[in-house]
C-alpha cells in the first residue's frame, strides 16, 4: 500500500513540475522584464479555448501544435489556413486575434467584424482525442469478451472497465430510472459519465494531449445538459406532462392564473441548468485555483530569495494537494452529472397514480 501511495505522490510531483515548466515558459514569453507578471492574464489564457496547442518555449522558440482555421467572411468568402499565421499578434488576410481571444476581421473602415468561425480549436481537438480514447477502451474490452468464453477471468484492464460500467449502470441508471426503462437510456448516460471523467482527467495533464479545459467550458456543459433536457422531455410519458400542466393541487392554484404550471415549467428548465452550472463551476474553479497557487511562485520572485523560496515550497505542497483533490473531483463530477441526469429522467417516467394505488 505504501509503495502505491509513493508512486501516486511521484506522479503528482512530475505533473506539478511539468505544469510549472509550462507556466514558467509562458511567463517568460509573455512578460518581459519591463512588464510586471500578470497572473490574471496567465490564468485566463490557460483556461480559455485557443487556436493552437502551446507546449513550451525553448530559447525564444515556441513549440506549439497549430490547428486549422476555417473562416467565412461576407466580404472575401471562405478562408482556410494554419493558426500559426495568427500566432503572437500576427495578422493574415485581414484577420487577427483580439483581446478576447477571438478572430476578427478589420474592414476598410477600420471596424472589427467577427466572421463565421468554424475553426478546429483546442477544445475541438480534445473532443477528438477523448473520443479516440473512449473507442479504444470500449472496443478493447468488447474484443476481449468476444474472444473469450463467458466463464473466463478478465485481465486487469477489462476488469476495471467492467467494474466502472456495471457500477454506473447498476447503482445509478437502473436504480434511478427503473427496470422497465433503464436500457433505453444506458448508452447516453454511460457515454456522459466516461466523456466527463476522461476529459476531467485530461484537463489535469499540463501538456499535450492534456491541458484543454473542456469540461470547464460553458459551451460543452450546456450541450451535455441540453442532451439531458431532450432525454427528459422528449421521452417523458403522459403522467409526467399531466403533473406539469395539471398537477394534483387545489384548482385555484391552476385557474384562472396557472401558478403551479408556471412553477413546474420553470423546473423543467432549471434542472438541466443546474447540471450545466455545477459541472462548469467545479471544474473551472479547480483549474483556476491550481493556476493561482502556481502563480505565487512568479509573483514573489521579486520579493527576495527567502520569500520566494518559502512561497515556492508552499505552492508545491498546496498544488500537490489540489492535484490529488482534483483527481477525486474528476470522478465525483462525472458521477454526480450522471446520477442527477438519471434521477431527472426517472422523474419523467412516473407510473399512473391509479396503478400505483392498486399495487399498494
Amino acid at each position: 500500500m505504501k509503495v502505491k501511495i509513493n508512486r501516486y505522490i511521484k506522479v503528482l510531483f512530475i505533473l506539478f513540475f511539468t505544469f510549472s515548466t509550462v507556466l514558467n515558459s509562458h511567463a517568460a514569453e509573455e512578460t518581459p522584464e519591463s512588464e510586471p507578471f500578470d497572473p490574471a492574464a496567465v490564468i485566463f489564457e490557460h483556461i480559455q479555448d485557443a487556436y493552437w496547442w502551446h507546449i513550451t518555449t525553448i530559447k525564444d522558440k515556441h513549440i506549439s501544435i497549430y490547428l486549422p482555421v476555417i473562416l467565412y467572411s461576407k466580404s472575401s468568402g471562405w478562408h482556410v489556413f494554419s493558426s500559426s499565421r495568427l500566432d503572437h499578434g500576427h495578422e493574415y488576410a485581414g484577420f487577427h486575434i483580439n483581446s478576447d481571444g477571438k478572430i476578427v476581421e478589420k474592414t476598410t473602415s477600420g471596424e472589427e467584424v467577427k466572421p463565421i468561425d468554424l475553426s478546429f480549436t483546442k477544445n475541438a481537438a480534445d473532443i477528438m482525442i477523448s473520443s479516440a480514447i473512449m473507442l479504444f477502451i470500449f472496443l478493447s474490452a468488447a474484443r476481449w469478451y468476444r474472444r473469450h468464453p463467458k466463464n473466463a477471468v478478465p485481465n486487469k484492464f477489462v476488469s476495471a472497465v467492467e467494474m466502472l460500467v456495471m457500477s454506473v449502470e447498476d447503482d445509478i441508471i437502473r436504480k434511478s430510472i427503473g427496470e422497465k426503462h433503464y436500457k433505453r437510456y444506458s448508452p447516453y448516460l454511460l457515454y456522459a459519465f466516461f466523456f466527463i471523467l476522461i476529459n476531467n482527467l485530461l484537463g489535469l495533464i499540463p501538456i499535450f494531449p492534456g491541458g484543454a479545459n473542456l469540461t470547464g467550458n460553458i459551451t460543452i456543459t450546456f450541450f451535455l445538459a441540453f442532451c439531458t433536457l431532450i432525454a427528459i422531455n422528449l421521452f417523458g410519458n403522459r403522467e409526467y406532462w399531466k403533473e406539469i400542466f395539471w398537477p394534483d393541487v387545489p384548482t385555484w392554484l391552476k385557474v384562472p392564473i396557472p401558478l403551479m404550471p408556471l412553477i413546474e415549467l420553470f423546473g423543467v428548465l432549471s434542472k438541466p441548468f443546474a447540471l450545466m452550472i455545477r459541472l462548469f463551476a467545479n471544474i473551472m474553479a479547480g483549474h483556476s485555483a491550481i493556476l493561482a497557487i502556481t502563480c505565487l511562485i512568479f509573483i514573489t520572485a521579486k520579493m527576495g530569495m527567502a520569500m520566494n523560496a518559502g512561497m515556492t515550497v508552499f505552492a508545491i505542497i498546496l498544488s500537490i494537494f489540489m492535484d490529488g483533490l482534483e483527481l477525486l473531483v474528476a470522478y465525483i463530477q462525472a458521477f454526480v452529472f450522471t446520477m442527477l441526469s438519471a434521477v431527472f429522467i426517472g422523474m419523467s417516467l412516473p407510473e399512473h397514480h391509479q396503478k400505483a394505488t392498486k399495487r399498494l
